[in-house]
């Protein structure tokens, strides 16, 4: 992949701040229930007052936020306060080799890998703000996006989706994994409400063993779905994998929950997966992540961003896929969460199922910070 030449990053300042924001109705998985929302920022700031936001994952559990903050201060930011740096890849790539040990020794290849993303994010941010360009056109890529809106919760999930119809969403993803007779009961509801032509999918969150899930994908067959999202714990053994792509009538996809460029890269290159889906908050920021997405569309797989936390990593997904281009779309949580419209301000609007990104420097958010005072958490 050709990199823009970025000026040199001498990063003087790197922050990162913690809010949390209670909600009236839980988001539902098959592994947990959700009752707050959690967002773990990332500011960094070079010697010359310029600035970069990013965003690192922490949605669940929720008391991983603060964690992750005290992480990412105490390992990842003396390291990136060392010295300057050529670009955010320059900076990637040292700080995944420098805290590969830490990683390793502490259990936590996850929070790590999660820390050094937000980062990633952020520079990747401000050197595009220092170059006067918004981050998808630096990139390559166009202004327009196709998204969906995901996470609708097994309770009622046509009430949200008619809401989100009417507000211009076009294809919608469903939580499943709570048993056959729910699943289909809340199917069938869907696709009465958006017809037959409107793209439906399901998320089963590593719900089911192997027989479980090509139950459940032959059941789901008469639904049409445009995929059956991570139906297998994400660290099942290959052969279980392989055998429900070959036995499921619905495509398979997966991604938030690989880690890694030789892990992905033996996803893109495998015939289990024909949706690829890196959370960019999760592993690689920008640096990984453009790269598994070119990758993917170069394999003729479906290119689909993970993302269900704040804003500003939503708005990154969103320069993450315009930069890719291709079919397939970017996740965009149904459930109320405060921290996506503040953190990502201001967020571009859903028209006929798209968003289209500003000309703004960078990723062209400006956090509204003060208005979520009442929500930061000292961490």
């Amino acid at each position: 992949m050709e990199l823009p030449a970025f000026p040199t990053l001498a990063v003087a300042r790197v922050e990162a701040m913690v809010f949390r924001v209670p909600i009236e109705r839980p988001v539902i998985t098959s592994f947990g229930t959700m009752h707050s929302r959690p967002a773990v920022i990332v500011r960094v700031e070079d010697a010359e007052g310029a600035v970069g936001w990013g965003e690192v994952w922490c949605n669940f559990p929720d008391v991983g936020a603060e964690h992750r903050a005290r992480l990412l201060r105490s390992a990842a930011a003396p390291l990136l306060l060392e010295r300057p740096w050529r670009g955010p890849q320059e900076a990637f790539d040292a700080l995944t080799r420098r805290l590969q040990v830490l990683a390793i020794q502490s259990g936590e290849e996850g929070p790590v890998a999660q820390v050094i993303a937000g980062i990633d994010m952020a520079l990747w941010d401000l050197g595009a703000r220092r170059l006067g360009q918004p981050l998808w056109r630096l990139l390559g890529g166009s202004a327009e996006v196709a998204v969906y809106a995901s996470g609708l919760n097994p309770v009622e999930p046509e009430a949200l989706a008619a809401r989100k119809r009417a507000e211009g969403y076009r294809a919608f993803k469903l939580k499943v994994g709570f048993g056959l007779d729910r699943d289909s009961a809340n199917l069938k509801a869907l696709r009465d409400l958006v017809g037959s032509e409107t793209p439906l999918m399901v998320d089963a969150n590593q719900a089911w063993d192997a027989d479980t899930a090509i139950d459940m994908a032959v059941a789901f067959e008469p639904f049409g779905l445009g995929w059956l999202e991570e139906p297998l714990r994400a660290d099942a053994p290959a052969e279980d994998w392989q055998r429900v792509a070959e036995r499921s009538p619905v495509p398979l996809a997966a991604g938030e929950n690989i880690r890694g460029e030789e892990a992905f890269a033996r996803a893109i290159e495998g015939q289990v997966l024909r949706v690829v889906q890196p959370d960019l908050g999760k592993w690689g920021g920008f640096s990984g992540c453009l790269d598994v997405g070119r990758r993917a569309r170069a394999a003729g797989k479906l290119f689909c961003p993970h993302w269900l936390g704040g804003g500003v990593g939503l708005v990154a997904s969103l320069h993450l896929k315009a930069a890719v281009g291709g079919a397939g779309y970017v996740e965009v949580d149904a459930n109320d969460n405060p921290l996506r419209e503040a953190l990502g301000r201001p967020l571009p609007p859903v028209r006929e199922g798209l968003m289209s990104l500003a000309d703004r420097p960078g990723l062209g958010v400006e956090p509204d910070l003060a208005g979520l005072a009442p929500y930061r958490i000292e961490a």
